[in-house]
């Protein structure tokens, strides 16, 4: 630290912080302190950043309700983190009274506030949220409002429906199971009446969906596992029925509940999600809600929908270029490390072209705009048909592919027995005909997987591995070939990779500091936060030449930092391992900063699955690091350098036209198309809260070096499946020795299909508790 924050005695690590103490301090909040003292993020003011929020267009698009004095309005913080951050956000009425109401759903990171919009705008509270370090995420998609949102399908209300229905009904069986007495014989037919009645709301409200789902897929010609799970459901209450009401019998109504609420918990289990991550993002939620235009000189901001062509825009530092457009005014340094995948931001001269998706890493720059948001090259690419695909599942898992099989044999062994039995004792042929197919329902098998990949994802979960859902595991046990993005997925941006190739004095590192300080390039703030801890000297002449380096005076020393091209007068030959800043003070050369290629942790346990799995790379860099890369790609025709966002989905589709099953690894916009083409797209991030291509997995670039003990454990749970199958068809056999005689018992039924559920149950988690161990995930 160069400058030091101190208020009160206190010491603060940023003006960020020291503001957030000064706030609670003022309004009596210092209690906050005893829980965290780093609340939400560390920012820094920029002027009219939200000034967009007083468009009254987009303002109507955010809220959720508004009257004459009240605006309700949720916002996603993403730096929501700790039950810290939950207690400051729920007092910001005591900060501003204007705030009648703050509540924070902590899973999916959402603030829900209510206020008067009379004494408080939408920007003066967003405004706020941000001073004290919880800026609220708005992008376009919020404007949009086109995320695929959850089907609401009262999943916990029909569990909750089936179990008071099934404890119920254990409990009016337990005469029959235990015997009745002749003085309560009377009560055998009233019990039955009254278990028929509470199978009703289990068979039309809670197991209702099974009849639906297996209707329409019957409708496509699909025999899928919720048909026989359908046609158990329809056999054990018709069975019921018909035995209570003919007093034949005291049915299988306790069967029936078990059986729906099982089935119910496993499809709950089965929907685990992570509210606070999404796995559907694209450009909108990239691209800002508003932008700044000029109009008779005067700055308004205007929402992204009505930004057209002619229009003259104001882009200052870190803001996103969201429409292709010419550069008017302004020096330009362009990141488009998100687009095209090129780690250097790019310098643009005036009248040049700058596409959308680039961020401007220097001053505030004026464009004038020659294609709509809706024409822009980036957006070309979310015309393909790959982000036209809902599906979810590209592939077939082992339940899918079993049903159709389990569903055929089960009817031609009901339909046996019926036709067995039918010529001799009409009455048993039906009774072993309905047996069967209670029996044989596959709930056993409807179990095990999503409660093994529901063990499955937990594991993945701690080891900070996110799958969009169950069908993930299965789709990564399938997986043949791996292609990799390179900047920003298998490179880090680590400082730890500065070398001074240079005897440098203290005060000569002085020098320097205090030339880089002043810049915004990447290389810069890499050198400045090296050398960081130095006293920092006034600079009396300054210039930043774009793609160059710096001209500079400090203290009466000229200095060139840049390019050999600038410092020495001619270009130096390209470096195989390194990218080189060299130094010149007083016309005397002083050597180099060498910025050496920093790969992530664990690319040599990841090289070493060649040759069981295919390695391939795709970089939109130039090939200055082929040399290095070989170590890690075996084969070096399977590496590929300048590819365009639209070269990356294509290469994916060659693969997969091959017969390959294709996982796509990247980080950014450049990487969506291929990701989405994928049949098994993984977003790398280095803070899941961060923006990330839409994907169906993201990993956290902590755990990158885990990623072969990752899919050796997705194959570990497909065996485990496996297995449960075999134990879920021992059951089945056990079950159908009963039932094709005819002489199934409703305390037969009682005890298999429970005992059978819970072993599926217990071995399915402790297996992939086991596998978890030894592939030393827990």
């Amino acid at each position: 630290m160069t400058e030091q924050y101190a208020v009160e005695d206190k010491q603060f690590c940023c003006h960020g912080c020291q503001t957030v103490y000064q706030v609670l301090s003022e309004n009596k909040l210092c209690s906050y302190y005893n829980y965290n003292v780093h609340p939400g993020a560390t920012r820094s003011r920029i002027d009219k950043r939200f000034d967009y929020l007083n468009e009254p267009s987009i303002v109507s698009e955010l809220i959720d309700y508004k009257d004459d004095r009240v605006t309700i309005v949720t916002f996603y913080i993403p730096h929501i983190h700790c039950s810290s951050c939950l207690w400051l956000l729920e007092q910001l009425n005591r900060i501003n009274p204007a705030i009648h109401y703050c509540r924070v759903d902590f899973l999916k990171k959402q603030l829900n506030i209510r206020f008067d919009h009379q004494k408080l705008s939408l920007q003066q509270l967003v405004e706020l949220l941000y001073d004290i370090g919880y800026e609220p995420l708005i992008s376009l998609q919020d404007i949009i409002k086109k995320q695929n949102s959850a089907v609401k399908d009262n999943l916990v209300s029909k569990i909750a429906v089936a179990g008071f229905c099934f404890g119920n009904v254990m409990l009016l069986s337990f005469p029959e199971y235990f015997g009745i007495t002749s003085y309560e014989h009377s009560f055998k037919y009233f019990f039955g009446i009254l278990n028929v009645l509470i199978c009703i709301p289990v068979v039309l409200y809670s197991g209702w969906g099974y009849f639906v789902s297996a209707w329409q897929n019957l409708r496509n010609r699909v025999l899928n596992i919720d048909f026989p799970l359908a046609l158990g459901i329809a056999v054990l209450f018709i069975r019921s029925v018909t035995e209570v009401l003919t007093r034949s019998g005291a049915g299988f109504a306790d069967t029936l509940c078990g059986l729906v609420f099982f089935l119910l918990v496993g499809k709950f289990v089965q929907k685990k999600t992570y509210h606070h991550i999404s796995f559907e993002r694209d450009y909108r939620s990239f691209f800002p809600v508003a932008v700044h235009i000029l109009d008779n000189g005067m700055e308004k901001p205007i929402p992204l929908s009505q930004l057209h062509i002619h229009h003259r825009m104001v882009i200052r530092h870190n803001e996103i270029i969201p429409a292709d457009a010419i550069l008017l005014k302004g020096n330009a340094l362009v990141d488009f490390s998100f687009v095209t995948g090129e780690a250097v931001p790019v310098s643009k001269t005036l009248g040049e072209i700058i596409y959308a998706g680039g961020r401007q890493t220097g001053e505030a720059i004026e464009l004038e705009v020659v294609k709509p948001v809706s024409q822009s090259y980036l957006t070309q690419l979310w015309n393909n048909e790959a982000f036209i695909r809902k599906q979810d599942n590209r592939m077939q898992t082992f339940n899918e592919k079993v049903s159709k099989y389990f569903t055929i044999v089960l009817l031609l062994i009901a339909f046996s027995s019926l036709f067995f039995w039918l010529p001799t004792d009409y009455k048993r042929g039906f009774a072993a005909f309905t047996a069967v197919l209670i029996v044989a329902c596959p709930c056993a098998l409807a179990l095990s997987t999503p409660f093994t990949m529901s063990a499955a994802l937990s594991v993945f979960d701690r080891n900070l591995f996110y799958l969009k859902n169950t069908a993930v595991v299965e789709q990564l046990a399938s997986i043949d070939t791996i292609v990799f993005d390179k900047t920003g997925t298998i490179t880090t941006g680590d400082n730890s990779c500065v070398k001074i190739e240079a005897s440098l004095t203290e005060g000569q590192k002085q020098l320097v500091y205090s030339v880089c300080i002043n810049s915004i390039h990447p290389l810069c703030r890499m050198i400045y936060h090296y050398l960081g801890g130095i006293e920092r000297l006034p600079v009396s002449k300054y210039s930043e030449i774009p793609g160059k380096g710096i001209l500079a005076t400090v203290d009466k020393h000229q200095l060139r930092i840049g390019s050999s091209k600038l410092v020495l007068g001619y270009p130096e030959e390209k470096a195989a391992y390194s990218t080189n800043v060299h130094l010149l003070i007083d016309e005397v050369y002083q050597g180099y900063f060498a910025f050496e290629h920093h790969y992530r942790e664990g690319m040599d346990k990841i090289s070493a699955l060649e040759p069981s799995l295919n390695l391939h790379l795709l970089s939109g860099d130039q090939d200055h690091e082929r040399l290095e890369l070989v170590k890690f790609f075996k084969d070096p025709t399977r590496l590929h350098f300048n590819q365009s966002p639209q070269d990356k989905l294509e290469f994916i589709e060659s693969l997969q036209g091959s017969g390959y099953k294709v996982m796509m690894i990247g980080d950014g916009l450049n990487d969506s198309g291929a990701l989405k083409q994928s049949d098994l797209g993984v977003a790398i991030t280095d803070n899941v809260n961060n923006f990330s291509p839409g994907s169906d997995a993201i990993l956290d670039g902590r755990s990158f070096n885990k990623l072969p003990a990752f899919l050796r454990f997705s194959k570990d749970t497909v065996k485990i499946i496996h297995f449960s199958f075999l134990i879920s068809l021992t059951y089945n056999l056990i079950g159908l020795s009963y039932a094709v005689t005819g002489n199934l018992s409703p305390l037969i039924a009682a005890i298999l299909m429970p005992v059978s559920t819970v072993t599926i149950i217990s071995f399915t988690s402790i297996a992939t508790h086991l596998a978890a161990k030894q592939r030393k995930l827990l």
